[in-house]
């Protein structure tokens, strides 16, 4: 019985490690993107700005959440900052192939 509810534990501690990793890589892909919008002319000014300001609520909200749990982020909390991400890598998507630039 030990042995299943340590299993389980360490199950659990991997994962929130995991998930938290996949948020800052997401965050480090993400910002590569925009970079790559902004050096090719794709993304203008104000898209720029939007996209940066939005990227850094998200990373606020993961800083504060990682803060109050002890470094690591509860399952609704990463599905809601995967969903914030899903929604960011849309508009980078969609402001760089819109045609507006620089």
């Amino acid at each position: 019985m030990k042995k299943l509810v340590l299993s389980a534990l360490l199950t659990v501690v991997a994962a929130a490690g995991l998930s938290a990793a996949e948020v800052d890589y997401r965050r480090h892909e993400q910002n590569a993107r925009i970079n790559q919008g902004v050096r090719s002319g794709s993304l203008s000014r104000g898209e720029t700005a939007r996209l940066r300001s939005e990227e850094a609520r998200v990373h606020a909200e993961v800083a504060r959440d990682r803060y109050r749990n002890g470094g690591h982020l509860t399952a609704p909390e990463y599905n809601r900052v995967n969903r914030q991400q899903n929604h960011i890598s849309s508009q980078i998507y969609r402001y760089k192939h819109n045609g507006v630039s620089r």
